[in-house]
């Protein structure tokens, strides 16, 4: 919630809008709550006195934000000051007159701590292939070459008169394959060769070659070809147009100049290695990251998975679909977003708003459409609460648990009409968490994506949009620890607080919940699938001959399937509250076997009775005179090598090994059996 000793600076932008101070005090308990009219010019005074005094401040006006930065840096005050627009979301609305919840909401929303953004750096020297095949290659490299160390590459060239001089190098060759960022691409090209210098007519190359390997910071690619990488508009530093677009090739060459540098890169995603489940021991489990991400900044490294920050676009479908927390979002983390969410849902049903709506889009796009709805629309309804998120592809089943069990009556997720971002991670979390919601009650149509670019498209869905029954009373959890463990935490809350709860939910394929189901009579104990599971989920006793399973440790990366060697394991994705909440659960047991001697407990009663009925008169070593040895497989380790002393048993001793074949023997009866068909024939 909001700090008690918070200071709201709260401005109508000229009576544009009307402002309820005691709503706003109702969801900002404890905070003072100052008005204006015109906060950005005739009541400036008002903004300096506070900036000068109040440690925590939160201004409500984004429109002059700049100007406010501005005063604050000649007031050389340290502390950040918080600024929030209620302004488009709320006061400019059909709805403004019953919208003071909303902008409560809001207000408290903006008092949460930013993020702490780990970064990474990269340094690019302008070192630049230019990609191409013809003179339009040519003509941008001049552009270029005042600015950038430039470099020609012209894949099946045509007829190119040969420059004048030699202002940049010029070669031919076609791009085999591709990989690296910006600061450390890496091409092999293939048909490469370098122009012969006595090229009168047109360009002529000399012999050629494949497999060449060239090196760069920046690559502009105008070959008018497929793209040399996958999500090419996300590959910084990689620059590709049409060559017949005109202005197309001039905006890359002006966006190339600038690409020389430092430029710091926020570290999207924090990985932890122990706790992925792609594989173990070369068999390959859980790859539903490697299946979402858009650019390939992902590849298998052993038993793990490696995510390349550099070439990481930031889109977060790899954390929203990891069943165990190894890779999680960090703008901000999954815990911190959670306690956004309360935060805002918690002002606003204490400023007395019901039905709550929570809009979930990115900062660009999602501000554009709210900007433009207020300007030229309705505006937003008042139950609707706007929340910004870097990316909404990093929306996660327990972000939506979340929002439902802290009171929300629906969650609506905006997108582009054309997405930035592959989609896959966003629908597949949508899937999971409606079927968990409407498992638990609450309206078949909770949840929804509203994939849009036209304002009025937005308006339209939002005014159709009916919310269902809402978790009562919320839950107030406070969510702190890795996406895994919040996310348990989010779906027991939200299975306590729903309308309508029960014991189990089935889920579809793939869902990241669920138990193992293990066939008890082809099951023989081997405990090979114990040592394959990466999250402990499966677990053997240590005292006697048992396999145990702790549903609520299961991620169904299906490692243990795959490793079985008796095929006796099958998966069933589901999400029992009860078997979460239980302790480990027995899936097979069984006797084990006393040692005759000793009596010391080893192996299973029923393995020790197979292997006696399989050899005892039916092997030498455990037939004929050699009958007496089956008792043997009866004795621990320590008591059979007593026995086999004992009794002066010859480990060696055994019937005549049959004389090993050579190629003589075989070319003998070879030569004995063409002379019988000799002799045959001639009869």
């Amino acid at each position: 919630m909001i700090e008690k000793s918070r200071t709201l600076l709260v401005c109508s932008c000229e009576d544009s809008m009307p402002l309820d101070v005691s709503a706003i005090r109702k969801g900002c308990p404890g905070s003072k709550v100052e008005t204006a009219r015109h906060l950005c010019g005739t009541e400036i005074d008002l903004f300096k006195k506070h900036a000068a005094v109040d440690a925590n401040l939160t201004v409500a006006c984004t429109h002059q934000q700049a100007l406010f930065s501005e005063l604050l840096e000649e007031m050389k005050r340290e502390t950040p000051v918080a600024f929030v627009n209620i302004r488009e979301t709320a006061g400019w609305s059909r709805d403004a007159k019953t919208a003071a919840p909303k902008m409560a909401a809001l207000l408290a929303l903006g008092a949460e701590p930013a993020a702490d953004i780990p970064m990474i750096a990269l340094e690019s020297e302008g070192v630049t292939i230019v990609y191409g095949r013809d003179e339009v290659a040519i003509d941008a490299a001049r552009q270029l070459a005042e600015d950038l160390d430039i470099t020609v590459l012209l894949t099946r060239p045509g007829d190119i008169a040969p420059p004048r001089g030699i202002e940049f190098p010029v070669f031919k060759g076609s791009v085999r394959a591709a990989k690296g960022h910006i600061g450390a691409f890496e091409l092999r090209v293939d048909d490469f060769a370098a122009p012969t210098a006595s090229s009168r007519g047109k360009l002529a190359f000399g012999a050629s070659r494949d497999g060449a390997i060239s090196s760069c910071d920046l690559i502009v690619d105008l070959s008018g070809g497929t793209a040399l990488f996958p999500a090419d508009d996300l590959r910084e530093g990689y620059l590709r147009a049409d060559p017949r677009d005109g202005a197309a090739v001039e905006r890359i060459l002006n966006k190339a100049r600038g690409l020389v540098g430092t430029f710091d890169k926020p570290r999207y995603v924090t990985f932890k290695p122990d706790l992925c489940a792609h594989s173990r021991s070369k068999i390959v489990g859980c790859t539903r990251c490697l299946e979402v991400c858009p650019t390939g900044a992902i590849a298998p490294a052993g038993d793990f998975v490696s995510i390349d920050p550099a070439i990481c676009a930031g889109c977060g479908g790899c954390a929203s679909v990891c069943p165990t927390g190894a890779a999680s979002y960090a703008l901000p983390a999954a815990d911190q977003q959670m306690r956004r969410i309360r935060t805002l849902l918690a002002a606003y049903h204490a400023a007395g708003g019901t039905d709550a709506v929570l809009l979930l889009h990115d900062s660009s796009h999602g501000d554009d459409m709210i900007h433009a709805l207020s300007h030229h629309g309705d505006g937003l309804p008042a139950n609707v609460l706007p929340m910004a998120v870097n990316e909404t592809t990093q929306i996660g089943v327990e972000l939506i648990a979340a929002a439902f069990s802290y009171g929300a009556a629906g969650l609506l997720v905006l997108t582009h009409e054309k997405p930035r971002h592959d989609e896959t991670a966003l629908q597949s979390a949508i899937t999971t968490g409606g079927t968990i919601l409407r498992g638990l009650g609450f309206s078949e149509n909770a949840m929804g994506i509203i994939a849009t670019d036209d304002p009025d498209a937005l308006s339209a869905a939002l005014a159709g949009f009916q919310p269902g029954p809402t978790a009562k009373p919320s839950a107030t959890f406070l969510p702190i620890g890795g996406k895994r463990q919040v996310q348990r935490l989010a779906l027991r809350e939200l299975h306590a607080v729903s309308p309508a709860p029960v014991e189990q939910i089935l889920l579809e394929k793939g869902a990241p919940f669920g138990r193992v189901l293990v066939d008890q009579e082809g099951c023989t104990l081997c405990l090979s699938c114990v040592s394959a599971c990466p999250t402990d989920a499966l677990s053997a006793n240590p005292d006697r001959p048992e396999l145990r399973f702790t549903e609520d440790l299961c991620v169904q990366c299906g490692l243990c399937e795959k490793t079985c060697p008796e095929k006796v394991i099958s998966l069933e994705p589901r999400l029992d509250f009860i078997a979460i909440e239980a302790g480990p659960v027995t899936l097979k047991q069984e006797e084990p076997h006393h040692c005759d001697r000793c009596a010391k407990p080893f192996g299973m009663k029923s393995t020790i009775a197979k292997i006696r009925e399989k050899l005892a008169g039916k092997h030498w070593m455990f037939s004929g005179e050699n009958i007496d040895r089956v008792a043997l497989l009866g004795y621990c380790d320590d008591c059979r090598a007593i026995a086999a002393t004992e009794r002066a048993l010859d480990p060696y001793a055994g019937p005549m090994r049959p004389k090993p074949r050579t190629s003589e023997d075989y070319i003998r009866e070879r030569e004995i059996e063409l002379k019988r068909a000799e002799d045959e024939s001639r009869d």
